[in-house]
């Protein structure tokens, strides 16, 4: 088993080459983590952003809402998403009548359209209604 020094020259120069070639792959695989990095923290950063000013927001609101109409009650005085003010009269599930107007018409509408409970006092034609 003897060996020429060309030869073991030879295995140093393809072992040196194979850690070359390892390292360079080590090299490439941390510029592309760099990379991917660089574009996942923008994509994170805008959909923080989106949360704080569109998202919770919208959430909020969504739960006051809901908190209003289950907080409704007959006697309550409300303005209807059409803008037609009145007084409720009966609830059932989803459907809630009022009595608009001095005649005191019935009407029927569903929960959802109602838009909010009036705090204050409604003039309307002939009277003022609480």
């Amino acid at each position: 088993m003897t060996m020429s020094f060309s030869s073991l020259l030879g295995l140093t120069e393809a072992a040196t080459g194979a850690v070359d070639a390892t390292a360079a792959t080590g090299a490439t695989a941390v510029n592309t983590t760099t990379e991917l990095l660089g574009m996942l923290i923008p994509l994170v950063l805008m959909f923080v952003v989106f949360y704080f000013l569109l998202i919770r927001p919208q959430r909020k609101k969504d739960k006051k809402v809901k908190d209003m109409l289950a907080a409704l009650k007959v006697g309550d005085r409300i303005c209807t998403i059409g803008g037609i003010y009145g007084t409720i009269v009966s609830i059932k599930d989803e459907t809630i009548e009022l009595s608009v107007g001095k005649d005191n018409v019935k009407l029927i509408f569903a929960r959802w359209a109602i838009r909010n409970v009036e705090e204050v006092a409604v003039e309307n034609d002939s009277e003022v209604l609480n």
